[in-house]
């Protein structure tokens, strides 16, 4: 096999036809959207404002993360060093087994997850001393688990920085992080549900179990003084934020943009002039719609609020930009923080990531199983979230 069948079957390609039924759905549907949209904006005006909302979510949105990636990059960078994280790896493990029917190392996969994203989980998975600790059936669920965490950090921080909320912030950021750990429980029960049914209960992932190094009780650190070690882990943590910065730039200038085209309407007077986040104002008809559904479940202030976690559906980036301007126009409030925090972090992008990871595990059959199992967990997730919020302010 030549480097270009190599690189062929690494990324999956295969060959279809030049010209069939996909291609031709695909001009309907791209033009047809695009004809729709300029039909009612006005071609020119639409094209302004796409490119004018793309370019202010850059500048506004995206580098402001981009900053928390930094500062949260280096914060854990730190943290894992000088085992902060060991000790919270080891203080939190017998938790795992009672919560998820999982062995204590899997909490390394959470842990891994919530400072950094989704993907982070594939490297603990390629450790063999890491599977060793897994039956065959556990093993898939922490594509679940993991995904449930992804940019827990980031997203917290971002979310405690929103300004013009009021009072009780903190609290539902915090509220917040239980509703996704709620989530995560669900959607990975869930998804074990179907991998005992697909393995059974007994194989173990690795056969022979190789005990010479202990992931629970040993950590690698860096070579060097403790001086040395210490901006290592601060820069490469940093470092590393950048790159997740960097990472989210086309989730959120094209998700982001496309939604609050969706979500939002013409300018004050009912014009169009081509400026950033305008709109055709659809997200909230189809939110006013189902608010008889939404309002008791999730309790959000406004139609609106609905794009934020549709959004997270494939990317958490793109979700919380919207948050700021949803509070700067008094379309979200305490209790819509809550429930977007844990509905973000525990899906956190999950459509975009999850076929990739399953595949990466060598579980293609199970994918549509996990995405049904995390699409409950993160429901689950927000529904927590906002009665949890309703409760604490009652005992408040």
């Amino acid at each position: 096999m030549n480097r270009q069948d190599e690189h062929n079957q690494e990324v999956h390609y295969k060959l279809k036809k030049a010209v069939g039924i996909e291609g031709v759905l695909c001009l309907v549907i791209t033009f047809g959207g695009l004809f729709l949209l300029g039909q009612k904006m006005g071609v020119a005006n639409m094209f302004n404002t796409l490119l004018n909302t793309s370019y202010d979510l850059l500048m506004g949105t995206v580098f402001y993360i981009m900053a928390i990636a930094v500062i949260a990059g280096a914060f854990s960078g730190v943290l894992t060093e000088f085992g902060g994280l060991a000790i919270i790896n080891k203080l939190l493990s017998r938790l795992m087994k009672p919560l998820y029917d999982l062995p204590g190392a899997s909490i390394m996969s959470v842990l891994t997850t919530y400072f950094s994203d989704n993907p982070a989980i594939l490297t603990l998975c390629d450790d063999k001393r890491f599977r060793q600790y897994f039956k065959k059936y556990q093993l898939p669920a922490l594509t679940n688990l993991g995904t449930a965490f992804g940019m827990g950090l980031m997203i917290t921080v971002f979310m405690i920085g929103v300004k013009g909320v009021g009072e009780h912030l903190g609290i539902a950021v915090v509220i917040g992080n239980i509703g996704a750990i709620i989530g995560s429980i669900i959607s990975t029960k869930l998804m074990m549900y179907y991998t005992k049914k697909h393995y059974g209960t007994e194989s173990w992932c690795e056969e022979v179990i190789d005990e010479s190094i202990d992931l629970i009780n040993y950590r690698e650190v860096r070579t060097g003084s403790l001086g040395e070690r210490f901006m290592n882990a601060l820069l490469e943590g940093g470092h590393s934020g950048v790159g997740m910065g960097m990472a989210i730039i086309p989730g959120v200038l094209i998700i982001c943009t496309f939604v609050l085209v969706l979500t939002n309407g013409p300018s004050l007077d009912g014009t169009y002039t081509g400026a950033a986040y305008e709109g055709i104002g659809l997200l909230p008809i189809l939110g006013e719609k189902l608010n008889f559904i939404l309002q008791p479940l999730f309790g959000f202030s406004s139609p609106q609020a609905i794009a934020v976690p549709i959004t997270s559906l494939g990317a958490a980036g793109a979700a919380i930009g919207l948050v700021p301007n949803l509070v700067s126009e008094g379309l979200a409030h305490a209790n819509d923080i809550a429930v977007f925090t844990a509905m973000c972090m525990c899906w956190s992008g999950y459509l975009s990531t999850h076929t990739a990871m399953m595949d990466s595990l060598k579980c293609r059959s199970l994918t549509g199983k996990a995405i049904f199992s995390h699409t409950i967990g993160g429901l689950c997730a927000g529904i927590a979230a906002n009665w949890i919020f309703k409760l604490v302010l009652i005992i408040l």
